[in-house]
């Protein structure tokens, strides 16, 4: 007897589909329908990154999209940057910056050596780009980068849709400041939900070791209806919030940016996080990734 429709239909949708058991889980690399070569990755049901190899200046994720945003504004457009990337996924945002910015020279961290064994297999990176991955913890690969020398640190370390007690705290954003240039930014992608306490809890934190922060998220995460991703932003030097604004809220999923009093407001008195209290993030609801 021959298959039914919604069986061949099924087996048609995972064609092209890899799989793979990493480190982390099991991780799914599903074609995008409606771009050539592109991919999306997925660990055990939750999305992690989405690349389009034809195409690496393309973001589709909207966490990826507003740290996009802080590489564009983050140096004078094109020029090249010293990066470090702490998480690496598919290396998205280390080939969005090699798009971008032409000779940069690039650090990505991500624990998950099978992972990346997998990424460089099936989406092997451009090798003019000048990006070195090393496998390792996130807080010890930020330990191995000299002194002052990045000018851009982006956090987007998840394990199990967490993100690790010991990338929240002080002393790990004394290690980030330890490795920035004096005009560099760090930039953070938080996921939360209601009543949103790590979220304030990691604002307090990085106000306790930055002169300038800027939250990016959508109005219905800051009013506590949802669980959502949000862009923490930081850096010693006034951020450029006009044009922060104005891209977030120009984007396909629009957000807000908060800054200044509204930002200390937000935070509603949290403090500061240290390693002897940190915890990790919360995990999502099962609803987020249906």
């Amino acid at each position: 007897m021959g298959r039914s429709r919604n069986a061949r239909r099924d087996a048609a949708a995972t064609v092209g589909v890899v799989e793979e058991t990493v480190d982390g889980g099991l991780a799914r690399l599903v074609p995008d329908p409606d771009r050539g070569r592109a991919w999306t990755l997925s660990i055990d049901g939750a999305p992690q990154s989405h690349v389009d190899l034809d195409d690496p200046a393309y973001l589709s994720f909207e966490y990826q999209r507003r740290l996009g945003h802080v590489i564009d504004l983050a140096a004078p457009p094109g020029k090249p940057v010293h990066a470090v990337h702490l998480g690496g996924g598919a290396l998205t945002l280390a080939r969005y910056v090699a798009a971008t910015r032409p000779r940069s020279t690039q650090q990505v961290v991500e624990r998950d050596a099978s992972l990346v064994r997998l990424v460089r297999r099936e989406l092997p990176l451009d090798p003019n780009a000048r990006i070195r991955v090393r496998s390792t913890d996130a807080r010890e690969g930020l330990a191995k980068v000299p002194d002052g020398w990045a000018d851009l640190v982006i956090a987007d370390v998840f394990s199990g849709a967490r993100t690790p007690a010991h990338l929240t705290s002080t002393e790990f954003l004394d290690e980030v400041r330890r490795t920035l240039k004096p005009s560099g930014v760090y930039a953070a992608n938080l996921a939360d939900g209601p009543p949103l306490a790590h979220l304030r809890g990691q604002i307090a934190t990085a106000a306790a070791r930055f002169g300038e922060l800027a939250l990016i998220a959508d109005a219905a995460m800051l009013r506590g209806k949802r669980f959502a991703n949000a862009i923490l932003v930081a850096s010693d030097l006034p951020l450029p919030i006009a044009e922060l604004t104005r891209r977030a809220a120009s984007d396909p999923h629009s957000a807000r940016v908060e800054h200044g009093r509204q930002l200390t407001d937000f935070t509603g008195g949290a403090r500061p996080v240290t390693d002897a209290a940190a915890v990790d993030s919360p995990a999502p609801p099962p609803s987020v990734f249906r």
